[in-house]
């Protein structure tokens, strides 16, 4: 009896430290719709271009981008020189009522329908709000993670500098 209760109790211990371990990115109480607008209205004052991450926090490949981006300095450099950064959120699989299911769906007409690539998916929006490039992230793979080479070109491909 008391092997079954240590066992359980080191169960617990397992489960709420993976879930303490476990950071959120994407903000999922805000209107998607609305964080793209902000970042819009951001760029037309510094020139940059917006790079939507749209994901989830229920998707791994969306965290290990999130952290991977964020562990290396010359990526974050890179994005911080020119993208209003945003993780959009959209989660097929929540159930928020109808206007949870709304917006998602407005969200997704207003990035040209890009979940049809998977998650996460990149879209590059330039100053005035327009979409210029979707990117499907599995081409930024590899093994269990991203190839930072794929990545930096990837970054580098979309600057406001480059495509202009």
């Amino acid at each position: 009896m008391k092997r079954l209760i240590l066992m359980a109790v080191m169960a617990m211990m397992v489960v709420l430290a993976s879930a303490q371990t476990t950071k959120k990115v994407y903000d999922e109480e805000i209107n998607p719709n609305v964080l793209i607008e902000q970042a819009v209205t951001k760029t037309k004052a510094n020139g940059k271009f917006v790079m939507c991450q749209v994901g989830g926090n229920w998707c791994p490949w969306c965290l290990k981008f999130a952290a991977f981006i964020t562990a290396d300095s010359e990526i974050s450099q890179l994005i911080a020189d020119n993208f209003e950064y945003i993780h959009v959120n959209y989660d097929p699989r929540r159930s928020g009522g109808e206007e949870k299911t709304r917006q998602a769906t407005q969200m997704l007409q207003r990035l040209s329908n890009p979940e049809r690539f998977g998650f996460p998916v990149f879209v590059v929006l330039n100053s005035e709000g327009k979409v210029i490039h979707i990117q499907d992230s599995s081409f930024l793979e590899e093994g269990d993670g991203y190839n930072k080479e794929k990545v930096m070109r990837f970054f580098k491909n979309w600057t406001p500098e480059v495509v202009k």
